[in-house]
C-alpha cells in the first residue's frame, strides 16, 4: 500500500452561495492529490503521456460527510491499496484543519496505449517505483 498526503486551501471561487465547497470541485481536489502522489513517486502525467500512455478516469465515487469552507486548509490522504494492472484504484480521505473527516472518495483510472487507443499495462518504470510499497 502507498499513501501520500497533499494540502489544498479552499479558494473563494470554489465555494457556492452557502460558503461550502461546490460539490463538483471535489473531483478536482482528487486530481490534485493524485498528481501530487505520482510526483512523490518521481512520475508525472506529462512524462507518462510522452511515453505513449494516458490515464483517463473510468469511475469516480464521492461521499460528502461535512462541508469544506472558504479559506480552510484541507488535507487529502490518497492511497493505492493494490499494485495496479490495467486499472489503478485511488482512495481519498479529506480532512479539515481540526482533523475531522469531511469527504471520502475513490477513482478508477485505466492505462491506455495512446497509439492503439486500447487498455494496456502500466509503464514498467511506474510499476518499479510502486513495487517497493507492496509485499
Amino acid at each position: 500500500m502507498y499513501t501520500h498526503s497533499t494540502k489544498v486551501r479552499v479558494r473563494y471561487g470554489e465555494t457556492d452561495q452557502m460558503g461550502y465547497v461546490y460539490y463538483g470541485n471535489y473531483a478536482e481536489y482528487y486530481e490534485v492529490a493524485r498528481v501530487e502522489m505520482l510526483r512523490s513517486l518521481g512520475m508525472d502525467y506529462a512524462s507518462m503521456e510522452s511515453s505513449g500512455v494516458m490515464m483517463p478516469v473510468l469511475e469516480l465515487n464521492c461521499k460528502y460527510i461535512k462541508p469544506a469552507r472558504y479559506d480552510q486548509e484541507i488535507t487529502i490522504k490518497t492511497t493505492i491499496q493494490d499494485l495496479p494492472g490495467v486499472r489503478i484504484h485511488f482512495k481519498y480521505e479529506l480532512f479539515n484543519a481540526a482533523e475531522e473527516l469531511i469527504n471520502i472518495g475513490t477513482t478508477t483510472l485505466v492505462f491506455v496505449d495512446m497509439a492503439k487507443n486500447r487498455p494496456c499495462q502500466p509503464p514498467a518504470d511506474f510499476l518499479d517505483r510502486l513495487k517497493v510499497y507492496f509485499s
